[in-house]
């Protein structure tokens, strides 16, 4: 756990694919808070979150259940198309519980925060050339004590075969994030899971830095960089059963991206490092571990 004298002089962000409601999630969401609580975040951003379209109860949405818990606050956008992931379950039954409400249960992207958060826009994205998977960016304003934090967090197509899917999404996600990013303020904050290895060209792109991008004169940083020496980072890694069954390699597909700081160093990186990876009580929390990165504040 951070100490306030760890604390100071830094923002902290995470992000995380939190696996749905696939699994015991039950029990999976009880660590996925004490990773969270642990690592001692400022501002949170989450993939493949689940509630409910009208929900009976205010805990059926776990970006609610989890922000009522850390005392954060939250956001959420939901996809327009979360068929696929309400057929597997119907298919596999993971859900039981759930079996006479499979229909609305929501599949999405959430903000978590310890400070305000306002100026929320979502963002529709582009859709495959398959079926449209109704992808999602979520942006927000966090007013941080020290000034005002553009964060966007998002989750792209998953299919190896849709690289170039995921380039005209990431174009367009980049896009919005530079429009924020021009203003006072902190450096713009992209999160999330791109389903995407570094050296992709839609990563490429998105960074601007290797490669140009979809926005002239104007990169984001991919804080990994700023990692150990030689750590790669693997978020998503075949030592965790959940993607072992799966039989893809080992790799790092999520990423905080980060404005150039100015010369003054506010929003600058100050590290990286993985959290959620290792099981707990036998559980692992998700398919995928989570990015810790601090900035300057």
């Amino acid at each position: 756990m951070s100490t306030a004298n760890d604390a100071a002089g830094r923002v902290r962000i995470l992000t995380w694919n939190v696996w749905w409601r696939f699994g015991d999630w039950r029990a999976r969401r009880e660590v996925l808070l004490d990773v969270i609580r642990d690592a001692d975040p400022d501002v949170v951003g989450l993939q493949e979150v689940w509630g409910f379209a009208d929900p009976a109860d205010p805990e059926d949405n776990l970006a609610w259940w989890l922000a009522d818990r850390l005392g954060y606050r939250w956001e959420f956008s939901a996809s327009s198309a979360p068929h696929r992931w309400q057929n597997r379950l119907r298919l596999t039954g993971e859900d039981a519980d759930a079996a006479d409400r499979i229909a609305d249960i929501e599949f999405g992207n959430a903000v978590l925060s310890r400070h305000p958060l306002r100026d929320k826009h979502i963002e529709r994205l582009s859709g495959g050339h398959r079926d449209d998977e109704g992808r999602t960016a979520l942006q927000v304003t966090v007013d941080l004590p020290t000034g005002s934090l553009p964060f966007t967090t998002t989750h792209l197509n998953s299919a190896p075969y849709d690289s170039a899917v995921r380039h005209r999404q990431l174009g367009e996600v980049v896009r919005l994030v530079a429009g924020e990013g021009r203003r006072p303020g902190y450096p713009p904050v992209l999160t999330g899971d791109f389903n995407a290895v570094p050296e992709s060209d839609e990563v490429r792109y998105a960074c601007g830095y290797l490669t140009p991008g979809p926005v002239r004169d104007f990169v984001l940083l991919d804080a990994w960089r700023f990692a150990e020496p030689g750590d790669p980072g693997l978020t998503w890694n075949r030592r965790n059963p959940f993607v072992a069954r799966v039989h893809q390699p080992s790799a790092r597909i999520d990423y905080v991206l980060v404005g150039l700081a100015p010369f003054s160093g506010e929003g600058s990186v100050l590290g990286a490092h993985l959290v959620g990876t290792e099981p707990v009580d036998g559980i692992w929390p998700s398919d995928h571990a989570a990015i810790v990165v601090d900035l300057r504040a």
